[in-house]
């Protein structure tokens, strides 16, 4: 799929993948592509957020396509919604090369920190 991430903090996680490669037969950006892509960011950021002996694992994801791409890139930066204690919640916005808004996702995360955290 050939995922670039770009930078990871927990307060945002920026990452791309190519067009080219990730279409669907019609020559467009794949849909599962932007999924993977938004599920992946926000995870990102969820381990960031419960750092190395933490775990975070996705329980629900939803992604709404507004539109695709038929060259590039497409990049998506994720940010938390809500962390809590034991759940937090994601958007995740994909955006092509011009900006416009390819996909809207949010993910919702276990998280599990490490004991005394």
């Amino acid at each position: 799929m050939g995922l670039e991430v770009l930078a990871i903090s927990r307060d945002e996680v920026v990452g791309r993948v190519p067009v080219a490669g990730n279409t669907q037969p019609f020559g467009l950006l794949n849909g599962g592509v932007s999924a993977y892509l938004a599920e992946t960011l926000a995870s990102l950021a969820a381990m960031a957020e419960v750092g190395p002996d933490g775990i975070a694992a996705g329980v629900d994801l939803n992604a709404t396509h507004h539109t695709s791409a038929r060259s590039g890139w497409a990049t998506g930066v994720a940010r938390p919604l809500r962390v809590g204690r034991s759940l937090a919640s994601y958007e995740v916005v994909v955006s092509d090369d011009a900006g416009e808004r390819l996909c809207t996702a949010r993910l919702t995360v276990f998280l599990r920190r490490p004991r005394g955290a």
